[in-house]
C-alpha cells in the first residue's frame, strides 16, 4: 500500500464521518459522489485506489480533505483488505462510512438534519453500526441508450426499481445458503429484535439470475474490538442501530456491459456475477430493466412503507426534535 496524496494519519475530528472507498478507474462518478456526501456535512474522504487511469488520481487531489492509498493487488482478494487497512489507519475512535463510487448513502432526515443528527443518535444509544439496504436503479429507456449518459444525467432519469424479486434471510440466520460466506463476521453482532434482516436478489436476480446481497454495513465506529470492513457487506462485533439506511446504487451506468466485459477479462469478480450479466446483455441489444412491475423512486418514507427499509420510531421522534432545535 502506497501513499500517494493527503494527510498520511488520522486528521478527522472525532465526531467527523470519514467516507473510505476503494476505486478503480471511477472518475465518471467523482463530481456528483463529492457533492453528494459534502451536501450531508462530510469534509474528510479516503480513497484506495486500485490503478485507476482515467483521471481519477487527478480529479481526488482536487478536493480538500482528501487521501489517496494505492495497491496494485487484485481487489477480487484484497478488498476487505484495503477497506479494513483505511478504516484503522484513518478512523480509529471515529466513524467511517464505507461508500463504493456507485453507491449514495442516504437516510430519513438527511436533508432536514443532515449527518450530525444521526451521529448524535448512534452515539447516544450506543450503537455502533447502521445497516442499509441497496436500492438498484434503473432507467425507462434501454442500457444500451443510456449507457453514455454523464452521472448528473443518471441522478435525474434512474427513477425506477423492481422488488419483486427479493429474498430474504434472518439476521442470525446462519445456516442459511445465502449468508453462507459472511455469516461467522456476524455471529458477534447485535441488532435490537430481528426486525433487521439481509436482503438478497431484487432486479439482478430477475434479469440475470444474480443472488446478490444488498445488505451492507457502511457505517461503523471504530472503537475497540469493532473489526471493520472484514467484509464487503459487513463489519464484526457491532451493535447495529434500530433501523435500516438506504445505498442508491447505480450499478447499471456507465457502460456496463462494457464494464463488465472487461472485469470478466480481469477477473476482478471472484463470484461470478460479472459473467451472468454479460450472458444476458451480449444476447439482448435492447435490454431494458424497466417492466410493468417497476415502481418510480420518491424516497425514504415510501421504501418503509413497501417494508424494504425498517423504521424506528425512536429515531423519527429523535430527528423531528434534532430538526425543531
Amino acid at each position: 500500500m502506497r501513499h500517494l496524496h493527503g494527510p498520511r494519519r488520522q486528521y478527522a475530528e472525532t465526531d467527523d464521518v470519514t467516507v473510505v472507498t476503494v476505486v478503480k478507474d471511477g472518475r465518471f462518478f467523482l463530481d456528483e459522489f463529492f457533492a453528494h456526501y459534502r451536501s450531508m456535512g462530510i469534509r474528510h474522504f479516503v480513497f484506495v485506489d486500485n490503478g485507476s487511469s482515467d483521471g481519477t488520481i487527478r480529479r481526488i487531489q482536487q478536493e480538500p480533505g482528501t487521501v489517496v492509498l494505492q495497491s496494485a493487488l487484485p481487489t477480487a482478494e484484497f478488498e476487505p483488505d484495503f477497506r479494513r487497512y483505511a478504516a484503522e489507519r484513518y478512523c480509529t475512535g471515529r466513524w467511517c462510512l464505507y461508500a463504493d463510487i456507485d453507491e449514495l448513502f442516504d437516510f430519513e432526515g438527511r436533508e432536514d438534519t443532515g449527518l450530525n443528527c444521526l451521529i448524535r443518535y448512534m452515539n447516544t444509544n450506543g450503537f455502533t453500526a447502521l445497516a442499509a439496504q441497496m436500492l438498484d436503479l434503473f432507467p425507462a429507456v434501454t442500457l444500451r441508450e443510456a449507457s453514455d449518459w454523464p452521472f448528473s444525467k443518471v441522478l435525474e432519469d434512474y427513477r425506477y426499481f423492481d422488488l419483486e424479486a427479493i429474498e430474504t434471510v434472518p439476521y442470525h440466520e446462519h445456516s442459511h445458503p445465502l449468508t453462507a460466506g459472511f455469516s461467522y463476521f456476524l455471529q458477534h453482532n447485535s441488532v435490537p429484535g430481528e426486525h433487521i434482516q439481509f436482503l438478497f436478489g431484487g432486479i439482478r436476480s430477475k434479469i440475470f439470475g444474480e443472488q446478490c446481497c444488498l445488505t451492507k454495513h457502511p457505517l461503523v465506529f471504530l472503537e475497540p474490538g469493532v473489526e471493520a470492513g472484514v467484509h464487503p457487506h459487513c463489519s464484526a462485533r457491532v451493535r447495529c442501530a434500530d433501523f435500516t439506511a438506504l445505498l442508491r446504487h447505480y450499478k447499471f451506468c456507465n457502460s456496463p456491459i462494457e464494464r463488465d466485459r472487461q472485469s470478466v477479462h480481469d477477473g476482478t469478480i471472484p463470484h461470478g456475477a460479472d459473467k451472468l450479466r454479460l450472458a444476458v446483455l451480449d444476447q439482448q441489444d435492447d435490454l431494458t430493466l424497466h417492466t410493468p412491475l417497476a415502481q418510480e423512486y420518491s424516497g425514504i418514507e415510501d421504501l418503509y412503507d413497501k417494508g424494504f427499509l425498517v423504521r424506528s420510531q425512536k429515531f423519527s421522534a429523535f430527528s423531528a426534535v434534532y430538526a425543531e432545535v
